[in-house]
């Protein structure tokens, strides 16, 4: 119960003022002249005044508030290594049991750290200000954290915090705790492919000095190189880009003797490949309906770099012309075919026929190329079987089909049983109706000797597109020339542009549309598995976390050609998968996430902001027993700590449940006093 006299002036505060200054000078007047009752006249009107400022006598019940103490428990995956979760539980239930037996505190617990695996880095003072939102700051008694000491949100000094009162740090693990890591000082995150770049990397040793480790560096799982590395030492080296995409790099070092955890022992540095102008040579035979679509396409893609003729003048055909009066550009036929054919990516003939202006020694370096990982796309028509053929070159040993005679007859194209499940023309719009949502063509080329099983059939079910493999290289053979009604909108044209863009990227070696493939992928918090077969069945895949935990998944068929499974990423780091045939890798996460970076225990980190509080930062082991401080109640200190104990600020805090009030100058009480004054200033005045 709290006493008190409140204000609620009947006039205006400076009415009272002004009131007040003219009795003060009438009562200084009174004095100096000595007039009698000269104190009865100053007390009546001070008591006028006093009714005007309207006073009341107030009485608040009120009932004390407890004082709030929060405990944070650090979850995170570095509390895992040695005994130190163990360590933490017992802090835990003894800490709780003792804070419970101050009079007045309230306790609240809470779990912090990375637990949800989506944080990059231990965050403990988030937790605190989340367990304190709704409690007012002059309630609260403290903090205490249970944890390794390695915490990524400490504030840059103890207003920050948004309390005044004492944080403690309880620290698990050991003093001699040993371990060793490779830390990433530089690396690119992009990189030209077929061009090289440079990584520095540092080998770090906590709690010993002076050691060597065997560093291993491997590119997408393919170990590169080898190389002894002194502690301390910071070594550059140079990987190259092979393709488009995430190129993981993995660094990893020899283990130390009697470390805490080998999952810093290895860095994980992805470099997203970028490709640069895509070269292609695109030749067509003769000016027709079709040659348009090619060229639109290609030009159309940024990424690549189109060199395009076509021959319109043959080196057979005499017109009597003069050769200094020709505007067209000779065919640079020894530039393109011996000196520069390796510097395109891609080489597509466009209703090519020999003419005279390929010898045929150019053609058996065509080949050559393609062999040696080059691509051909021949996009055929009558040219193709014809007795001026390609074919009928040093090609024939790549082509994938020999021509035998031309179809003059309208057919709706299809996807074969392998097309549906191949990359290139899997789910291609209007594949799934029957017959296909797409517009007719009229002509195509029949083959025979075929190597590979075509992915699109045309009339009487013989082949239209071959996809195949030659040495190193790809080739492609589209049979019909009509695939410019798909682009033209004839009878509601066809998907031509996804087709011959996969096409293109297919024969260019794009991993994404290579047939049998192994991805992870990133799907909210799973991790999915995606395999891409050709073939009818896929066997389980072995997935590995960055701890090492190994698991099996069984794949479910899902669309043609395409298997998957998924797994919770409940771990940061590199994920690895394999099937015995292909591996894959992807880095869920921060490359290198703080958590690991850094994993013996300390209390350096914490120890200049728990003493600003007041509090206190100590490790709780004392060999292998449990050394906890007492916990003190503290009412008005600025220090909460000592040799055996750790204090908590005590508020007064209280809540007001009910008030009364008697006013003084209202009813019969008040007109006494001012009939009362008055009746004694008479009374003196009368003497």
């Amino acid at each position: 119960m709290q006493y008190g006299i409140a204000f609620a002036p009947l006039v205006p505060l400076p009415v009272i003022w002004v009131a007040l200054a003219a009795i003060v000078l009438i009562a200084v007047l009174l004095v100096l002249a000595r007039a009698r009752g000269a104190a009865v006249r100053v007390a009546a009107l001070a008591l006028i005044l006093l009714a005007l400022a309207n006073p009341s006598f107030t009485r608040e019940e009120r009932e004390p508030l407890s004082s709030v103490a929060v405990v944070v428990i650090d979850k995170s995956p570095s509390q895992n290594f040695g005994d130190r979760t163990n360590e933490a539980e017992k802090a835990r239930v003894e800490l709780i049991e003792r804070l419970k037996q101050v009079k007045g505190l309230e306790v609240r617990v809470v779990e912090a750290g990375m637990a949800d695996g989506e944080t990059d880095g231990t965050r403990l003072f988030s937790a605190i200000t989340s367990a304190l939102s709704d409690v007012p700051t002059d309630r609260v008694a403290g903090a205490f954290l249970i944890t390794d000491g390695r915490v990524h949100d400490i504030p840059a000094n103890a207003a920050a915090i948004g309390f005044s009162a004492p944080v403690h740090a309880l620290v698990t693990g050991r003093k001699d705790e040993v371990d060793r890591r490779i830390a990433i000082v530089a690396a690119p995150r992009f990189g030209i492919v077929g061009q090289k770049q440079t990584i520095t990397y540092r080998l770090d040793d906590q709690g010993v000095g002076g050691q060597r480790a065997q560093v291993k560096i491997r590119r997408d799982g393919e170990s590169l190189s080898e190389r002894t590395v002194l502690s301390g030492q910071t070594i550059n080296v140079e990987i190259d880009i092979p393709h488009a995409g995430a190129n993981i790099v993995e660094i990893e070092a020899s283990p130390l003797e009697n470390e805490l955890t080998l999952v810093n022992n290895r860095a994980v540095v992805s470099i997203d490949g970028v490709r640069d102008k895509l070269r292609v040579l695109l030749v067509s035979g003769e000016p027709h309906s079709g040659e348009r679509t090619w060229r639109n396409l290609l030009k159309s893609d940024a990424s690549v770099d189109l060199v395009h003729f076509t021959i319109l003048r043959p080196p057979e055909k005499q017109d009597g012309t003069p050769i200094n009066e020709l505007s067209l550009i000779a065919f640079p036929t020894r530039e393109l075919f011996q000196q520069k054919i390796n510097e395109f990516q891609l080489i597509i003939f466009d209703r090519y026929a020999r003419q005279g202006v390929l010898p045929i020694s150019y053609f058996d370096n065509i080949a050559r190329y393609v062999r040696g990982g080059g691509a051909v796309l021949v996009s055929a028509g009558p040219d193709y079987a014809s007795t001026t053929s390609i074919w009928r070159t040093p090609l024939d040993t790549v082509l994938p089909a020999e021509p035998v005679a031309v179809i003059e007859k309208p057919f709706t194209a299809r996807l074969s049983d392998i097309g549906k499940r191949h990359p290139v023309t899997r789910g291609l719009d209007g594949s799934a109706a029957e017959p296909p949502r797409w517009s007719r063509f009229f002509r195509s080329v029949e083959t025979r000797n075929a190597t590979t099983p075509p992915v699109m059939t045309g009339a009487d079910g013989k082949p239209l597109l071959l996809l195949s493999r030659a040495g190193e290289g790809r080739v492609a053979l589209l049979l019909s020339d009509h695939i410019w009604l798909w682009a033209r909108g004839y009878e509601g044209g066809g998907p031509h542009l996804d087709l011959l863009r996969r096409m293109s990227h297919w024969l260019m070696k794009q991993p994404d549309l290579d047939e049998e493939a192994l991805r992870l992928e990133i799907q909210g918090r799973d991790l999915g598995v995606v395999r891409q077969t050709m073939a009818e069945t896929v066997a389980p895949v072995t997935m590995t976390s960055p701890s090492g935990v190994k698991k099996v998944l069984n794949l479910t068929a899902g669309d043609p050609g395409m298997w998957r499974s998924k797994l919770p990423a409940d771990e940061l780091g590199l994920w690895q998968a394999t099937d015995g045939t292909l591996n894959a890798l992807i880095n869920v996460g921060p490359v290198n996430p703080k958590e690991f970076s850094e994993v013996t225990s300390t209390t350096e980190t914490l120890l200049p902001l728990t003493q600003a509080t007041g509090g206190d930062t100590r490790r709780i082991m004392n060999g292998s027993s449990l050394d906890l401080p007492r916990v003190v109640p503290v009412r008005a200190s600025s220090v909460f700590r000592g040799d055996s104990w750790l204090g908590v600020r005590m508020r007064e805090a209280s809540v007001v449940r009910g008030i009364g009030v008697l006013p003084v100058f209202a009813g019969f009480i008040g007109l006494l006093l001012l009939v009362g004054a008055f009746a004694a200033t008479w009374l003196r005045e009368g003497r």
